[in-house]
Parts: C-alpha cells; structure tokens; sequence
C-alpha cells in the first residue's frame, strides 16, 4: 500500500512539474497617444441675430458636449462672454478623428455655429516655474 501511495505521489509531482497553467497571452499596452485639439465656434448661418448665445438653440449641442465629457473626450469648454461663440478643447488621437468630432456636434451641422479646428500644444508652465 505505501508503494501504491508513493508512485502516486511520485506521478503527480512529475505531472505538476510539466504541467504549465493557461496564461493569458502577454500583449504590449497599445494605448495610443492622443492629442489635443482646439474647436473655437463662430456664430453661423443659423445664429439668431441679435440674441445672447444663451438663447441660441443649443440644446443638443450640450447634450453632445456632455457625451464628450462623459467619454473623457471633452477637457474643456464654455461659451465667449461676448457672445461672440465659444471654444472646445478636446482630446483625438489624430486629425481624421478630431474632424469626425466637430463634424457630428448638432450646433455645427445645424449651421447654428462654423467651427474651426487646430491642433494645440498645451504648455506645461509648471516646468518653468521651477526652474
């Protein structure tokens, strides 16, 4: 009886030395670097003359701001004081991308706003104060 218990301990300890668990393969972090993009928003062909832009008819162009927002596209954005428009900065992993964005806010193809989109380099000036 203890041979017949030793060779069974024996083949299972050979069968946990060559037996390899399943591993999920390794892949590389292929999070792509995004950039920032910079949307300054002009009062368009729809604009209602002579009324603040909180009179405009908006609504769904805020539905969509926040969408951008709760996506963790849309990093900043608000209208002019001036009521002249206002301006979006919102991250894109390149420029096709970025244009699809604008090109979808309701404000932009109800003509209620014209955009105009750059790429913008936002300056770390923390760096330079400690220096």
């Amino acid at each position: 009886m203890n041979r017949l218990v030793w060779l069974m301990a024996f083949a299972l300890t050979g069968f946990a030395f060559t037996y390899k668990t399943p591993v999920a393969p390794q892949q590389p972090e292929t999070r792509k670097m995004k950039s920032t993009y910079l949307v300054i928003y002009r009062p368009g062909p729809a604009w209602i003359s002579g009324k603040p832009v909180t009179e405009q008819p908006l609504k769904e162009h805020g539905k969509y701001m926040l969408s951008l927002y709760k996506n963790g596209v849309l990093k900043f954005a608000g209208p002019f004081t001036d009521n002249a428009g206002g301006a979006v900065a919102f991250e894109a992993e390149n420029e096709d991308e970025a244009k699809a964005v604008v090109a979808a806010d309701p404000a932009v193809t109800s003509k209620v706003f014209l955009s105009e989109l750059h790429p913008w380099r936002l300056v770390d000036w923390e760096q330079y104060v400690k220096k």
